[in-house]
């Protein structure tokens, strides 16, 4: 979505998808999430009142209160009697809602965001590794064979081998039977498959050395060695991410 034009007043013009939107409120929360992501809300300041986002919009009282309602179940604002709809800080706002995640991802010019997801995941990620290789039996350690096997055929086809990439990961997951664990990462992976930033490069040679960390986490999961599987995780997400990241600055976050 693209940043909206001021009209006056400063409140910024109707967008031309408020013409034919799925859903009123749900666009016009989508819209909003972005503004204050990007600061054209900052923190501490409040909303536009309610009429004159009534009229940016083209819509009515109740789709503005029900965007408003959403963005308070998102932490992006908070409703004070007799101050308005007033914006939040970044430090109470759901990161793991899709809408914010999202829009912070787009906004945010550093990689310390994702940074931080790679961070998240490092840890759900290896602690899962580190029950799946207490719990496995023989069907979950043929399946991670049979997996890794088939990444090393995948080589030269990046994209049918990032499929195999994740079904590796997810039937870690899965054997580990922490769903809680397993749907953050899933959700914060759903937010970035398809960012280039995440993605970065695809050749055969980062194929080949991504599959050589899969068949060591396979190793001690067979091996049934917990803490071996933990460190295997663990040093494959940060190694695989280090050699994808692009961004200049150097990954500190990643450090531990």
């Amino acid at each position: 979505m693209t940043a909206s034009q001021e009209a006056p007043g400063g409140v910024p013009a109707q967008p031309a998808w408020v013409r034919r939107p799925a859903s009123l409120a749900r666009a016009v929360t989508a819209e909003l999430v972005e503004r204050i992501v990007r600061g054209v809300h900052p923190p501490g300041t409040s909303l536009p009142p309610e009429p004159a986002l009534c009229e940016a919009f083209s819509v009515s009282r109740t789709v503005v209160r029900e965007a408003v309602k959403i963005l308070q179940e998102k932490g992006l604002v908070q409703v004070r009697q007799g101050a308005g709809t007033m914006v939040t800080p970044p430090s109470m706002w759901d990161m793991l809602d899709e809408l914010v995640l999202a829009a912070t991802i787009a906004a945010e010019e550093s990689l310390a965001i994702l940074d931080d997801l790679v961070v998240t995941r490092r840890v759900l990620e290896s602690d899962m590794a580190n029950v799946t290789a207490r719990v496995a039996g023989p069907e979950t350690v043929e399946q991670l064979r049979a997996l890794v096997d088939r990444m090393d055929e995948l080589v030269d086809d990046p994209m049918t081998y990032a499929e195999s990439d994740r079904a590796f990961h997810d039937t870690i997951m899965q054997a580990s039977g922490n769903r809680i664990a397993r749907g953050v990462v899933r959700a914060l992976e759903s937010q970035v498959l398809s960012t280039a930033r995440y993605l970065g490069r695809t050749e055969r040679a980062l194929c080949v050395a991504s599959n050589l960390g899969h068949r060591r986490i396979y190793e001690r999961i067979a091996a049934h060695d917990p803490a071996g599987a933990a460190e295997a995780m663990f040093n494959h997400i940060t190694e695989a991410w280090i050699v994808r990241r692009s961004g200049p600055a150097d990954p500190v976050r990643l450090r531990r």
